[in-house]
């Protein structure tokens, strides 16, 4: 039985946000996905968290239905901004925050920025490139030539040249959505993970907090754990070890059990859909 309850849009920081709701009882949950991933993309995880919160999944600002075009900004601290005025907006007074890669650097400068309200902050294999560090693994090619060829029209059997592990079903929905990505929002966001270090935010971090690490995503690497803990030592950090960077996508089960009890009760996916 689905969870979904409705989308909706709302008028926030000045532009036009467009969520998912899920569940409806319970603690509230704000999940903000990735770089090129509408909320749509994580209805399939929004379903799990929606048994047991109030679950709302936003499209970030140049993404899906949320406002788009040449006159944004796309910078980190205007779409951290845009976290806290949905919460206002939508009289959300105390939440949990979920953000995957792109979202969980959104998050963290969120709750930093407005941190009365937050219960938590779960970071879902943020990228930790920045100046003089590593950079992402991420290549832009895969991102620029994806959501052109997109643009053009693809289906579920031309995105498997991009996303190879994917079930057709989550192949055909990214087909479907990744043309609402803008470009140069994602060149952005993408730009962001090398220009702006984050690693400042976690001393600053106003709430428990979670990371959870992708076993095969390159992403963050022991020496980054270990440079984590030092600046938050009460952080909890968890690995899903068969999963890349999509964890959801890889080890739905594994995804879920990653939590523990740290949202305050265990999380249960026994298959995905």
């Amino acid at each position: 039985m689905s969870t979904f309850i409705n989308g909706g849009q709302v008028l926030a920081n000045g532009i036009r946000q467009h969520y998912l709701r899920f569940g409806g009882k319970g603690p509230t949950v704000i999940l903000v996905p990735g770089i090129t991933s509408p909320a749509i993309t994580w209805g399939f995880v929004a379903e799990v968290f929606g048994q047991q919160f109030d679950t709302w999944v936003l499209d970030a600002r140049g993404r899906g239905l949320s406002s788009s075009g040449e006159d944004l900004d796309y910078g980190t601290e205007s779409c951290a901004d845009d976290i806290n005025a949905f919460a206002g907006a939508m009289g959300l007074t105390q939440y949990h925050l979920i953000g995957h890669s792109m979202g969980a650097r959104f998050i963290m400068r969120a709750a930093v920025k407005q941190p009365e309200g937050v219960l938590s902050l779960s970071l879902i294999d943020p990228p930790v490139s920045g100046p003089g560090r590593r950079p992402y693994p991420g290549q832009w090619p895969w991102y620029q030539d994806s959501i052109r060829e997109a643009q053009q029209g693809m289906d579920a059997e031309a995105m498997k040249k991009y996303c190879p592990s994917w079930t057709e079903e989550q192949r055909q929905l990214r087909a479907e959505w990744l043309p609402t990505c803008y470009e140069p929002a994602i060149r952005q966001a993408y730009d962001d993970f090398h220009q702006l270090d984050i690693h400042h935010c976690f001393h600053q971090l106003p709430a428990k907090t979670l990371l959870m690490v992708a076993g095969k995503g390159g992403v963050i690497l022991p020496e980054d754990e270990a440079e984590i803990r030092e600046l938050l030592p009460t952080i909890a950090i968890t690995h899903v070890e068969q999963a890349g960077h999509m964890i959801p996508w890889d080890d739905f089960p594994g995804f879920f059990a990653a939590f523990g009890t740290f949202l305050g009760a265990p999380l249960q996916a026994e298959a995905q859909p």
